[in-house]
């Protein structure tokens, strides 16, 4: 009779325990039914790009030539159709003896450092939200074999299936093959051609599988090896023999051929991913993260055609004034700065040019941006308008980083980082800066919370730890910090992100120390 006393009693504590997680899982963004993966993430201006590649003509971060390099990359990748004259100090890429200059290094705004196949081999490939899928320089006779700067060359990695044991060619009958008109049979190998919105760039090759290797966000699993599809990019064409993406690329989008879908398909993540982005060029993109339930979240607006990550703004709030305007716009992590057109352009220009308190910039064809404002010398503070928008659905999104700070031939000066488009409105990484955004394609939505990359009480990753040179911050003392809902944001010295790790207990470690003692219970 106690026996089955005890039974009983433990299966009811197993049912209640089990409820009691699920309702504590789904506010925390550390409890997950599949598993999260992540790689950090480098800007192509950060000292660990810079260090690997052993580059070093980049414009001093600040500074208005700065800015001209990072709008004059948008240009060339998106294919804004923008004017622009801008010249760079060109760097030398060698596609096998030949050797071309490129105006800037490196065409894609953010980079991660990833292993494939076995042996693995590490590659570092560009991100990028605006297309679907991953492919590597694959025993190629057209693409970027190394860089050189000065008298230094860096070689890179070129795949190659002949060398990994795990490797296999895709056939022409997998569902993933959208070439198949071109297949002379079911069995034959699948090719693959991409062609990217920059004139005359492209990436040609065949399909593949191999295994890619997987860093878990909890310290206490170990790593996959997933199963991925990706191209073996036999020939590349156009910005990509400059260097546009120079190892590779892995394309973020919705379509079926996506890290993300793939990861989500085998059942080793859900089909989700979050991008965080942190002031000092370091981030993190983590697959699998289906963000939090205190998240701000807006719904995609997907196309039939090309789908993209599409979103509806209701309204526009400069300096507390609203304006009822509905438009939308592509979340794009790979663009630096925010690209609208009219009406929305004009409307938060000219609301944003009323209430600057500081005297115009005098035009300057040389800024990228049209709305700009002088600074007094040894001025240490100022405020300027908050910029909200209201999404479809209700939700606020605040934009934290709607300004640059930057030096004009030693006067320094803020402007507004919104650049005139003549056709497609693009939330760059600027307007995502401060936030950790979420890619949720299982529920179709968009969603938003404050982050800094480095609070593990926010995120499962595991911390990304601050670079240890200082930031280089044009104004000295002066570092943005947006107040959400304000009227006015006010420059002030920006705090330290935090350095403590928490001790405390995740909640898979937590779950599976509670079943544990309810089957203790069922036992006895």
């Amino acid at each position: 009779m106690a026996a089955t006393s005890n039974f009983v009693l433990g299966k009811a504590l197993v049912y209640f325990l089990t409820l009691f997680l699920v309702v504590l899982c789904r506010g925390s963004v550390s409890c997950y039914g599949f598993g999260t993966f992540g790689f950090d993430i480098h800007h192509k201006f950060s000292d660990p790009v810079r260090g690997i590649l052993g580059f070093d003509e980049v414009p001093q971060k600040g500074t208005v030539d700065y800015y001209k390099v990072l709008v004059h990359g948008d240009h060339l990748i998106k294919g804004r159709h923008l004017a622009s004259d801008d010249q760079t100090t060109p760097l030398a890429f060698y596609p096998g003896n030949d050797t071309v200059q490129l105006g800037g290094p490196f065409g894609y705004l953010h980079y991660a450092n990833i292993s494939v196949g076995t042996p693995s081999s590490s590659y570092l490939v560009a991100l990028d939200t605006g297309s679907d899928l991953f492919w590597l320089p694959c025993d190629c006779t057209s693409c970027v074999r190394g860089i050189r700067s000065g008298d230094e060359i860096t070689e890179f990695n070129i795949f190659s299936p002949n060398a990994s044991s795990t490797s296999k060619k895709v056939s022409c009958n997998s569902s993933l093959c959208d070439l198949q008109r071109r297949c002379p049979s079911q069995t034959s190998t699948c090719p693959y051609q991409v062609v990217y919105l920059s004139n005359g760039t492209s990436s040609t090759g065949y399909l593949v599988e191999d295994v890619l290797h997987l860093t878990t966000d909890d310290s206490k699993l170990k790593g996959v090896k997933a199963p991925i599809t990706f191209g073996c990019g036999t020939v590349q064409t156009g910005s990509f023999l400059e260097g546009a993406a120079p190892n590779g690329l892995i394309g973020l989008g919705i379509e079926a051929i996506s890290v993300p879908s793939l990861l989500a398909k085998e059942g080793y993540t859900s089909n989700s991913f979050s991008m965080c982005f942190g002031r000092e060029g370091l981030g993190r993109i983590r697959f699998g993260d289906n963000g939090s339930v205190d998240q701000g979240e807006t719904p995609f607006s997907l196309r039939e055609t090309h789908p993209t990550y599409n979103v509806t703004i209701t309204q526009i709030n400069v300096g507390g004034t609203d304006a009822n305007l509905e438009f939308s716009a592509i979340f794009d992590s790979g663009t630096s700065f925010t690209y609208l057109n009219d009406p929305a352009y004009t409307q938060i220009s000219e609301s944003f040019n009323k209430m600057a308190n500081e005297d115009r910039h005098s035009s300057n064809s040389s800024i990228p941006f049209e709305y700009c404002y002088v600074l007094r010398p040894n001025q240490t503070s100022f405020e300027y308008p908050a910029l909200n928008f209201t999404m479809k659905g209700g939700h606020v999104y605040p934009v934290k980083e709607s300004i640059v700070v930057a030096s004009d031939n030693g006067t320094l000066i803020y402007c507004l980082g919104v650049v005139k488009s003549e056709n497609v409105n693009i939330i760059g990484q600027n307007f995502m800066t401060g936030y950790r955004i979420t890619f949720d394609r299982e529920k179709l939505i968009l969603g938003w919370k404050d982050s800094n990359c480095f609070d593990e009480e926010e995120t499962s990753t595991l911390p990304i730890k601050p670079s240890s040179s200082p930031a280089m911050s044009p104004a000295g003392t002066l570092s943005p910090e947006a107040t959400s809902g304000s009227v006015n944001n006010t420059i002030k010295p920006e705090a330290a992100p935090p350095r403590n790790h928490s001790s405390k207990l995740n909640s898979f470690s937590f779950m599976f120390i509670l079943l544990i003692i309810c089957q203790f219970f069922v036992i006895v």
